[in-house]
């Protein structure tokens, strides 16, 4: 840690303020992710199924209109939403949501549509992906959208709570993280195409219920981070065709009982977390790399939400190394659900509540 210590006393002070957390808007009901317009203004999903655009002055509008309907209950509902690359050529706005058997049939499986947005409405809405098979279930929907280098589409899917061994087989979603193109075609390259049974959508497995991902802004690789049982928070990265162990392999324990799950590593054949929690959760969630020179000291850091620990996590790296930990707004006493780095350069925050707001980091 040394030699963090002598560039921070370089180029920044040597204990650099906190940034104070400035709202932006309030009175948003349990928000799940932000995503920002060319004009300066914000898309906000509410997990009870609202899109809302928030004006640049903050005040917040009716729910967007066209969007399919949302199963909302528990943990699923109306969750991430992101702006094509290519959104200035082609306008498209994608979501990922809860979905409904057909003809109002059992379970749910999260899924994913595009749209194009006119005024308040959202037009030519397609479905592009939907989680097979649908469960009985109100846990566990992940889901964050994460657009690669070479614009395909990155979905995390939760295991469902009922369902953590079909996270180790490829005949479903369950527990994936899956990579489509754009209009929801598997791509050719994936790594399970020309396996046999298997859903060619799974980029990698084993995993239990990812809220936060984000691409590497050096390498260009998946990173997400994802909720253990109790304990057993994960950062992992995330490489096509790994098994991440779950629930085979974890640091996490029964609730209640503090019983072991599986087994914890490492182990050959499955990839190693690159930090964990333990032995009390952090339930992290929206998590963003930060590049911008806008904060003293923290280029290069990975900034990560939680939920149970009501605070943001700022993760200095070397590499893939996590070597220092910081905790920050904790005086907010919120859950935070999403964190983004703006055009401006600017971190902004989605707290988690019935009067939920978006902030903005002021350094």
């Amino acid at each position: 840690m040394l030699w963090l210590a002598c560039v921070a006393a370089v180029v920044a002070p040597a204990h650099a303020a906190e940034p104070k957390a400035v709202s932006v808007a309030r009175g948003l009901a349990n928000p799940w992710a932000v995503a920002f317009l060319p004009d300066g203004r914000w898309l906000v999903t509410e997990r009870a199924g609202r899109l809302r655009i928030v004006e640049r002055d903050g005040r917040v509008g009716e729910p967007v209109s066209g969007l399919p309907a949302v199963d909302a209950g528990g943990q699923c509902g109306l969750l991430d939403v992101v702006l094509d690359p290519a959104y200035a050529d082609n306008g498209w706005v994608y979501w990922s949501y809860a979905e409904a058997g057909e003809g109002g049939g059992r379970g749910n499986s999260t899924a994913v549509a595009r749209g194009k947005l006119q005024g308040n409405q959202m037009r030519e809405v397609q479905k592009i992906f939907t989680q097979l098979p649908k469960v009985s279930s109100r846990q566990h929907c992940g889901s964050r959208l994460v657009f690669a280098r070479d614009g395909r589409l990155f979905v995390t899917l939760g295991d469902r709570f009922s369902r953590k061994e079909d996270a180790q087989t490829l005949d479903n979603h369950i527990g994936k993280v899956v990579r489509i193109e754009p209009d929801g075609r598997v791509p050719a390259d994936n790594p399970f195409v020309a396996t046999p049974g298997a859903k060619p959508e799974i980029w990698s497995l084993g995993h239990r219920n990812v809220q936060g991902a984000a691409l590497h802004p050096q390498t260009g690789e998946l990173w997400i981070s994802e909720h253990g049982p109790q304990g057993g928070d994960e950062l992992n990265r995330v490489l096509p065709g790994r098994n991440y162990g779950w629930p085979l392999l974890t640091y996490g324990r029964n609730y209640g009982s503090g019983t072991r799950i599986g087994e914890e590593g490492p182990k050959p054949g499955f990839e190693q977390p690159l930090k964990y929690w333990v032995p009390v959760s952090v339930a992290p969630s929206g998590m963003a790399f930060v590049t911008s020179e806008r904060y003293a000291g923290w280029a290069g850091s990975l900034l990560l939400g939680t939920l149970r620990g009501e605070s943001l996590l700022r993760l200095e790296l070397d590499g893939t190394r996590v070597v220092r930990e910081e905790r920050l707004l904790n005086a907010l006493s919120a859950r935070i659900r999403d964190v983004r780095q703006g055009p401006d350069g600017l971190i902004y925050v989605l707290t988690d509540s019935a009067d939920g707001q978006l902030l903005r980091l002021q350094p």
